[in-house]
């Protein structure tokens, strides 16, 4: 016996149970019902997605050809159209994710408008679209159930017991679009307590995997923007022991923690570190301070020394009152930030680099392994990088290295159209193909996402229509290019109603109605036209 039918006899024993007066209602609509709504509360989601990611984790261990991935969405419809494509063209979800990032909750879901991403939007915006994003992917289950529970009832009027079991096959063996969601919380929105809290939020609507970056909250800026100012490991650890406190406390124990470094791009923070005996990880904070030496009679009202091995080290003090690191220490920064995340309750890193470049990543992850020897990496394919011209820069470089001609092209100006049909963008467009592959089997990365390309998707779609059919295209532009589409490409949403929940609605007016029941399905229903 399947669950469904699991459900059917168990709800017509307690039909029975209760008598006539439950005479109107029928088992088997309850049990379609029942499966879909599978999830009923967003911990039942963080435990499900929570035990995927363990498992996709272990697996990479095993074999670093079997990476994640994800796209960022900003709306549950995006999310959900997003699982209903990838089931439709790939058959599973299998190893694929939904990412929520903060900039998208900053720019398109903040009540003040577009925001920068500085933390600067309501923060309880994010477990808001993570319940919203959930509630939109248990919708894509319960419509593709409804479909399937219409087909069977179609083939049982028919007398098709062939097309009766496979259908009811395909109910039994359903795989749901509800998948784990990595989402950005940020630099804490505060203090630990705040990011406690947070955290809690976000996992009660489903999450079960936080990413937490070790910026200060109150100066947090964009991973791809300068100004980045970082905090001590002591405050860092005190955020992500207060996200584990989260999961534990509702439960669930094998909750994610992706712990990201800023420090590559950060040459700044907001305070010194605590150092009570040298070599601590606070004197190793304040190691890479940029400082000068002094005297004691070189000191002057107000400085702030450290005094190490004998020596007063005075730190540079900017007019923001913040002290600045030496350049050229990002990457150790980085390997320090990374083996002390991981060594204090992390479970992944995420390192921001400020190009995809595969060898620079796997330089730091090489260094982080030699003590952590399982590390692994959520990586950002950032929107934020020109990866056209990258890639053909490090094609350019790579010809160059291997003594091939590079004198037909100008490595400023790589970007042209005009180099688009050579072997230089042939090469650098396979690489760029390949990157998650390479990145995966080389430099530890167990997933990739793109934090923000529905983003950039929505306004180049946009775009294209708002083109042609406000110019001379007209009504041909939405047909040609959206309608038309939607239709040969088989696009759930050619049919809006049925996506949006009309025939669901429809059935269950039947189950609560019967024959009385005023369906908005029927023979006048415009959407006939796309059956």
């Amino acid at each position: 016996m399947t669950t469904y039918h699991d459900d059917i006899e168990a709800i017509r024993a307690l039909t029975e149970q209760n008598g006539s007066g439950w005479n109107a209602i029928d088992p088997e609509s309850a049990a379609r019902m029942r499966a879909q709504n599978r999830f009923r509360t967003g911990l039942e989601i963080a435990q499900y997605t929570a035990d995927i990611m363990r498992r996709d984790m272990a697996e990479y261990d095993a074999d670093s050809s079997v990476y994640t991935q994800s796209l960022g969405v900003w709306h549950g419809f995006i999310g959900q159209q997003k699982l209903i494509s990838i089931k439709k063209h790939l058959k599973s979800t299998n190893k694929r994710y939904l990412y929520l990032s903060g900039w998208m909750v900053a720019a398109l879901r903040s009540e003040f408008g577009p925001l920068p991403d500085q933390s600067m939007h309501e923060k309880t915006a994010v477990p808001a679209l993570i319940e919203e994003l959930y509630t939109f992917l248990r919708q894509a289950d319960a419509r593709e159930l409804d479909l399937l529970f219409t087909q069977l009832d179609t083939a049982r009027a028919a007398g098709d017991e062939t097309a009766e079991e496979f259908i009811q096959s395909q109910i039994d063996t359903y795989e749901t679009h509800v998948v784990p969601i990595i989402a950005d919380i940020d630099a804490g929105f505060g203090n630990p307590e705040a990011t406690y809290l947070l955290a809690k939020k976000m996992i009660e609507a489903g999450a079960c995997a936080i990413q937490i970056e070790n910026q200060v909250s109150d100066e947090k800026q964009c991973g791809h923007q300068d100004g980045k100012v970082t905090v001590p490991h002591e405050d860092f650890l005190a955020k992500i022991n207060a996200v584990r406190y989260a999961f534990l406390e509702l439960g669930i124990d094998n909750g994610i923690i992706v712990a990201r470094t800023d420090s590559l791009g950060a040459g700044l923070t907001q305070k010194l570190a605590v150092s009570r005996t040298p070599g601590d990880l606070g004197d190793q904070y304040n190691a890479f301070l940029d400082v000068e030496e002094i005297s004691e009679a070189d000191l002057s009202d107000g400085d702030v020394v450290i005094r190490r091995e004998g020596r007063l080290l005075r730190p540079k003090r900017l007019a923001s009152n913040l002290y600045q690191f030496r350049p050229g220490t990002g990457e150790d920064r980085v390997v320090l930030d990374c083996i002390t995340s991981l060594q204090h309750g992390a479970d992944l890193l995420w390192i921001e680099t400020e190009k995809p470049h595969v060898e620079q990543i796997a330089g730091m992850v090489d260094r982080i392994r030699e003590v952590v020897p399982n590390a692994k990496l959520v990586y950002n394919n950032s929107p934020s990088f020109n990866w056209t011209l990258s890639f053909r820069q490090q094609a350019y470089d790579l010809l160059a290295e291997q003594g091939g001609d590079v004198t037909a092209y100008d490595r400023g100006n790589l970007m042209s159209v005009d180099y688009d049909d050579t072997e230089l963008a042939r090469l650098a467009d396979e690489k760029i193909r390949s990157f998650q592959r390479d990145g995966s089997a080389r430099a530890g990365i167990f997933h990739h996402l793109i934090t923000l390309p529905t983003y950039h998707t929505a306004a180049l779609s946009t775009d294209t229509l708002a083109k042609g059919y406000f110019g001379d295209e007209g009504m041909l532009a939405y047909v040609k290019g959206v309608q038309r589409r939607e239709i040969r490409e088989g696009i759930a949403t050619v049919k809006h109603q049925n996506m949006a929940g009309s025939d669901i609605g429809d059935n269950h007016k039947e189950y609560f109605a019967g024959d009385a029941a005023l369906k908005a399905g029927g023979q006048h229903n415009t959407m006939n036209q796309f059956s």
